[in-house]
């Protein structure tokens, strides 16, 4: 993660409590573990504290998403996940795909209309709803999501 500020907001990059980067296999099965050991280091360092849950399902639904519609699920693509904490005790998660990215302003609401009864599609929705800041990047191959 560099320290510029297009890509990491006000977190003060260069005041950091702990850094973590993790890469798993395009493998929807490798998800949950990924998560809980991120969540298992992220209470470890006090890191976002009380807000424990909304990040845990961010971050599920990030890997997710980088899995399943940037990789296509093939486990032979790896998804990187850089998660650092700051002085602030804010939190920045990156998540990286290798697919060929997406616009999120072309996602349609999952809660207009006929979206409402989709058993899918509620993802990226959920992460804006969850995180203090959401950035898509990289032609939406990358998410930058801070709690503080």
């Amino acid at each position: 993660m560099s320290p510029n500020s297009e890509t990491t907001f006000d977190f003060l990059a260069d005041k950091l409590l702990f850094k973590l980067q993790v890469t798993l296999a395009a493998d929807k099965a490798a998800v949950d573990s990924v998560v809980q050991r991120v969540m298992e280091c992220i209470r470890a360092k006090d890191c976002a504290t009380g807000k424990e849950s909304e990040i845990e399902l961010a971050l599920s639904e990030a890997l997710a998403n980088a899995v399943v519609h940037g990789a296509k699920s093939d486990a032979t693509k790896i998804v990187e996940c850089d998660v650092a904490c700051d002085a602030n005790r804010s939190l920045l998660i990156v998540v990286r795909d290798p697919g060929d990215g997406f616009d999120p302003a072309a996602i349609p609401s999952p809660v207009v209309g006929e979206n409402l009864f989709s058993g899918h599609g509620r993802g990226v929705y959920l992460i804006t709803q969850l995180m203090d800041e959401v950035k898509f990047l990289k032609n939406g191959t990358e998410i930058h999501m801070i709690k503080r």
